[in-house]
């Protein structure tokens, strides 16, 4: 019998199970890819957040302050690309001043060091942006996060951990003699503890190991542009808008990667299969669960117009996606961006149509399931890690 089976093979998978190992555990991990860190680890923008957005006190602020920490400690240990390259937050119109003072109170009391600047100072760090006033976040980074997991693959290939690509759980149950028994198809493996951090299907496993959780995954489909090589000169490091407090998602920005390319986005649209990268990419299944789940439709009374509808016109329009980044950087023009794939976001939803907005982990006997992860979960893998296996030696 195996000590602790982790259910997933992304950036917090792979970080729980090097913590557990490093604490004395034997572990394997289980990943129906072929690959490691296959769905939303390799597909984000690589941005190591400071912690400024989230509300003081919450589980995501403290984890994001830590992970900022750690993530970048990592890096230097392990030989992990990464950079500190800071980023400006800004304020694009007068109205949106006191949403900007806000947001610098909330990251002082979350402990992250900012500066409200001019707009004249904030062209010094970004000479072609576009504000009235902005907010210096200089503890941002960028990193490489499938690298810093095919380091910590390589960690736990040495410390003689159980990897497992190509291995989808297809069901669960408890042990005969205790713990879980979890059946992959060629198989069934035992073990006493089941850490599920499968991402886009944590509900799902947890269902399968006979939760009712009380939230949904519910897909959303982030779209990425870039600048054409000849104008990513336009932007030198991150430049965000000032988010809508009302929604989850950071909106459009720019975000200068390790190799010198600019990425812009992502816009935020209802993917139709959990692992829809394109708009062709549709489960019958997928779409018909989300449709027959009752927040899906109270998300739709809330935000469905003007929100939703902008969200799908600029998913098919790049006129519009750059008129949105020109909001920022006046000098984009849809001549100057060229798509740059997508990442699916598994937001957690209850049925009333809330969205989920920080971490979500539930405890039953033997297991601990991941059921709400959201960005910043890259930059927190560590902490999240962490937190994991100190509620397992509880």
């Amino acid at each position: 019998m195996r000590d602790v089976l982790v259910v997933g093979g992304g950036i917090l998978g792979l970080a729980t199970a090097r913590e557990l190992t490093a604490r004395g555990r034997s572990v394997t991990v289980l990943e129906k890819e072929p690959r490691w860190a296959a769905h939303q680890t390799g597909h984000n923008s690589n941005v190591v957040h400071a912690g400024l957005y989230y509300a003081p006190g919450s589980v995501k602020a403290r984890m994001s302050v830590a992970g900022n920490r750690s993530m970048a400690e990592y890096a230097r240990e392990h030989g992990v690309p990464f950079q500190r390259c800071g980023k400006l937050v800004v304020a694009t119109e007068e109205s949106q001043l006191p949403a900007l003072r806000v947001l610098a109170e909330r990251a002082e009391a979350n402990g992250v060091p900012v500066r409200v600047i001019s707009a004249a100072e904030a062209r010094e760090h970004e000479p072609e942006v576009a504000c009235v006033a902005a907010l210096r976040v200089d503890s941002t980074g960028i990193i490489d996060f499938p690298a810093v997991c095919a380091a910590m693959v390589g960690e736990l290939e040495r410390a003689g951990a159980d990897l497992r690509l190509s291995t989808p759980v297809l069901g669960i149950r408890a042990g005969s003699a205790g713990g879980v028994e979890v059946a992959t198809g060629t198989e069934v493996l035992r073990a006493s503890t089941l850490v599920n951090c499968a991402g886009l299907h944590s509900d799902r496993i947890a269902r399968m190991a006979g939760l009712r959780p009380r939230a949904r995954i519910v897909p959303f489909r982030g779209e990425y542009y870039e600048l054409k090589p000849s104008r990513a000169s336009l932007v030198r490091g991150l430049i965000y808008p000032v988010p809508d407090a009302t929604l989850p998602f950071l909106g459009v920005h720019l975000t200068r990667m390790l190799d010198g390319s600019v990425h812009a986005g992502p816009n935020a649209v209802l993917a139709l299969k959990r692992e829809g990268y394109r708009w062709r990419d549709v489960s019958a299944a997928d779409v018909a669960e989300t449709v027959r789940f009752p927040g899906t439709w109270a998300l739709a009374r809330k935000y469905a117009y003007p929100t939703g509808v902008d969200e799908v016109l600029r998913s098919l329009s790049r006129r519009r996606f750059a008129a949105s980044l020109a909001k920022l950087v006046p000098a984009v023009g849809e001549d100057d961006i060229v798509p740059s794939g997508a990442g699916v976001r598994a937001q957690a939803l209850l049925p009333d149509g809330t969205l989920l907005q920080d971490f979500l982990i539930e405890e039953a006997p033997n297991q601990v399931h991941v059921l709400n992860a959201p960005s910043p979960a890259a930059t927190c893998a560590l902490e999240i890690g962490r937190h994991i296996a100190d509620q397992l030696r509880g």
